[in-house]
């Protein structure tokens, strides 16, 4: 008796969802991105560590990146749904530049195509695992807003996302003013990212800081802040910790 077994079609195999990918959990992930208005601008900064898991594997990861001729775009979450997201915007700015009409979208018009997608796909179940900062100079009119996975969004003169939302935005508000300069801007930023080092395990001491004014974005080399970590209680931080191992 022959027992060769009938051959099934690849599609019966793979099944329904064969050609449905999602993003089911976040695997290279990367932390805080902070920026702020200033007198001439925006100021965006963010470290440069991916984490794999709970494994800070990857110590070069770029993610502010500019779009287009007015607007910078930060972004913390999953790095492969970042790099769907600039496929996105280079699909938005090409149409824009196809028109060749003397216009081009500001920072107001991407951030607002931005809350669009993300909350799109967060109706969908498939959401991008990202939480988004753009900022952006037009006419003289400065644009700073955020958004987050799932299509929550505001616009203000300081954002934060990830763990720079509780521990940067203190200092923010009690820092910031309307007529800040950039030297002056560039130390609220160092402040708050010497602060995130301290507090967030996934936070490396290697950051970018970028502007962008009328003249274009500009996004520093990496470098890194001066640290102290001989306070006492980074030193034995379990003292007097009622129940601590």
């Amino acid at each position: 008796m022959n027992f060769t077994a009938s051959k099934q079609p690849e599609s019966c195999l793979l099944g329904p969802e064969s050609d449905s990918q999602r993003t089911l959990y976040p695997y290279v992930t990367v932390t805080s991105v902070v920026a702020l208005k200033y007198k001439d601008g925006i100021l965006m900064a963010a470290d440069m560590g991916g984490s794999y898991g709970s494994t800070l594997r990857y110590k070069s990861v770029e993610r502010m990146k500019p779009i287009g001729k007015h607007s910078l775009l930060g972004a913390s979450g999953e790095i492969s749904d970042f790099q769907e997201i600039l496929k996105y915007l280079d699909e938005l700015i090409l149409y824009d530049n196809m028109w060749d009409d003397g216009n081009s979208l500001g920072p107001k018009e991407v951030h607002n195509y931005l809350t669009r997608v993300m909350y799109n796909r967060r109706n969908k179940f498939n959401p991008l695992w990202n939480s988004l900062v753009l900022g952006g100079v037009k006419k003289g009119e400065k644009y700073l807003g955020t958004v987050s996975m799932i299509g929550v969004n505001f616009e203000d003169n300081h954002v934060a996302t990830g763990f720079g939302n509780h521990l940067a935005r203190p200092i923010l508000r009690q820092e910031w003013h309307e007529n800040l300069s950039f030297e002056d801007g560039v130390k609220i930023l160092e402040k708050c990212m010497r602060v995130l080092l301290y507090r967030d395990r996934s936070a490396v001491n290697k950051l970018q800081i970028a502007k962008i004014t009328e003249e274009g974005v500009t996004i520093s080399q990496p470098y890194s802040l001066k640290t102290y970590w001989e306070f006492s209680a980074f030193e034995n931080p379990t003292q007097g910790a009622v129940g601590s191992w």
